[in-house]
C-alpha cells in the first residue's frame, strides 16, 4: 500500500498558499467518452495496488455524490464528496482519501475538446489545490506532484493511449 493518503506531520505554516499541482494529458477519445471513462469506469483503471487505502483488491467507484473505495472485506472508505458534476466537461471533488473531510483538498478534473482547426483528442487537466488545510502541506503537495502523473498515465492507457 502507498502512503499517498497519509498527510500526518507538522502544522501548516502561515503565508502564501502552495501552488496547485496541475497535470495534463491528451486522449484520442472524445470528451464524452473521456468523462465516462473517468467517472463510470474508474474501477477498471485506478491503480489500487499503488494508490489506495486498502491495497490490491480494493475497488474505487462513484456512489451517489461520493467517491468511495471498497476493500476486499467490504469496508467502505470515503475518498471525497463530489462538489460539482458537469458532464462531459468537468467534475470536482473535496479530496480526503481515508482522511477527515475537515482536511479535504480540492481536486478538479476537466475534459476539453481541441479548439476548432486544431488536431488532437480530449485534453484532460487535473488540478489539485488546497494544501494549506493539511498538517504538512509541502510534503502532501510533493507526494501528489509525483503520483498524479502516474495515475493520469494509467487513465491514458485505459483510454487506448500509448503505454
Amino acid at each position: 500500500m502507498s502512503d499517498i493518503f497519509s498527510h500526518a506531520g507538522s502544522p501548516a505554516p502561515s503565508g502564501e498558499p502552495l501552488p496547485a499541482v496541475v497535470v495534463r494529458a491528451t486522449l484520442a477519445a472524445g470528451v464524452e467518452e473521456a468523462f465516462s471513462g473517468w467517472t463510470e469506469h474508474i474501477r477498471l483503471w485506478w491503480p489500487v495496488a499503488e494508490y489506495s487505502v486498502s491495497g490490491d483488491g480494493a475497488i474505487v467507484e462513484f456512489e451517489a455524490a461520493e467517491l468511495v473505495e471498497t476493500s476486499e472485506g467490504d469496508q467502505m472508505i470515503s475518498w471525497g464528496s463530489v462538489v460539482s458534476w458537469n458532464p462531459p466537461t468537468s467534475l470536482s471533488i473535496s479530496w480526503h482519501p481515508g482522511g477527515s473531510a475537515l482536511q479535504a483538498t480540492d481536486l478538479v478534473v476537466a475534459f476539453a475538446a481541441p479548439a476548432p482547426g486544431e488536431a488532437g483528442g480530449t485534453q484532460v487537466t487535473l488540478t489539485h489545490a488546497g494544501w494549506e488545510r493539511l498538517p504538512d502541506p509541502e510534503a502532501a503537495r510533493a507526494d501528489y506532484e509525483e503520483r498524479w502523473p502516474r495515475v493520469l498515465e494509467r487513465f491514458v492507457r485505459f483510454m487506448g493511449g500509448p503505454a
